[in-house]
């Protein structure tokens, strides 16, 4: 086991004895019934466009098989069936409660076919190696109880040539930006969470596990540690978020 990162010590629930990825499932669990609603209303639906071009950097490769790590409610996996058109897409998610949406809203786009959902960790992911073309993660990596054993199961699940694509939270690096970031995550966001009766804790969550996260070249530097090649990074809207990626090596 490789030996943990400052970030994997942030935790949702200060008080619990149980361990980083028992609460995480338990977060999830608990907010999953307005995760979506959440998720629009706190990013001004900025979220769906970060997605989509984190998805789009996959078209040149024409990925047919691909994995969507902390799939939650399975947005990208649907809007990557959207893009990409590949032929299957296999989503894993340690929440019961999100993966539970997430099938009735594959149902109802009608990638049934295509798409399936099924509780796993992204540690000890269940698949043989060099199974997929690419493996994608939208928001999930800050919540690994140990981020560079998840990113060791994702390298080895990459078929070789395979790609991937992380989009996740960042710090902002200009000072007016930051600031507003900083408000906004540690005092707007809980406070949207209490209108919509979720769980402040997870929103306080959220701005503690961005905050500690290793951003930009300090996590392109632990994906070259983990084996990847031909790394990049790209930020957006004014570095509150990044698109990361990475190759396995032929």
């Amino acid at each position: 086991m490789s030996n943990p990162l400052p970030h994997d010590h942030i935790i949702p629930f200060k008080r619990s004895g149980k361990s980083k990825k028992e609460q995480v499932a338990e977060m999830f669990d608990s907010i999953a019934p307005k995760y979506d609603v959440m998720n629009r209303f706190l990013s001004a639906r900025t979220d769906i466009g970060w997605r989509k071009k984190a998805i789009r950097l996959l078209k040149k490769d024409d990925p047919k098989l691909i994995l969507d790590v902390a799939t939650g409610t399975a947005d990208m996996a649907i809007m990557a069936c959207k893009i990409l058109n590949p032929e299957k897409i296999v989503g894993i998610d340690i929440s019961e409660g999100m993966l539970e949406l997430g099938r009735k809203k594959v149902e109802k786009e009608g990638f049934g076919s295509i798409i399936r959902l099924q509780a796993g960790d992204s540690e000890t992911i269940n698949q043989p190696s060099g199974s997929f073309d690419a493996v994608m993660v939208a928001f999930g990596v800050r919540n690994f109880e140990n981020l560079e054993n998840g990113l060791k199961e994702m390298w080895r699940v990459l078929k070789p040539g395979g790609r991937l694509i992380i989009l996740e939270f960042s710090k902002p690096r200009r000072r007016a930006v930051k600031s507003l970031y900083n408000l906004y995550m540690n005092i707007v966001a809980p406070q949207a969470a209490r209108w919509f009766r979720q769980n402040k804790d997870a929103y306080l969550y959220l701005s503690e596990s961005a905050n500690a996260f290793p951003d930009r070249h300090a996590f392109t530097d632990i994906l070259i540690q983990t084996g990847f090649t031909d790394t990049g990074l790209k930020s957006l809207s004014l570095g509150i978020c990044c698109i990361y990626s990475g190759r396995k090596p032929f």
